[in-house]
């Protein structure tokens, strides 16, 4: 059996090691009772000229920036 050189198992070592942490750092989708209840507030704001529709964002708290549903 042959054995991998050390530098691609060191490269194979440090990939897995940062994946949970790019997992981590997405945002998720909250709920309005949970932004209020973390400590942030909604921000709604409209696409385009608000025929496209809005968004609604956590602003401040825990879920900072993340998406609220």
């Amino acid at each position: 059996m042959r054995t991998l050189p050390y530098a691609l198992l060191t490269a194979l070592t440090v990939s897995l090691l940062a994946l949970p942490a790019h997992a981590a750092a997405l945002p998720a989708d909250v709920t309005a009772s949970q932004c209020v209840a973390g400590g942030g507030m909604i921000i709604i704001s409209a696409v385009g000229d608000g025929a496209q529709g809005y968004t609604k964002r956590c602003m401040g708290g825990v879920h900072d920036g993340e998406t609220v549903i």
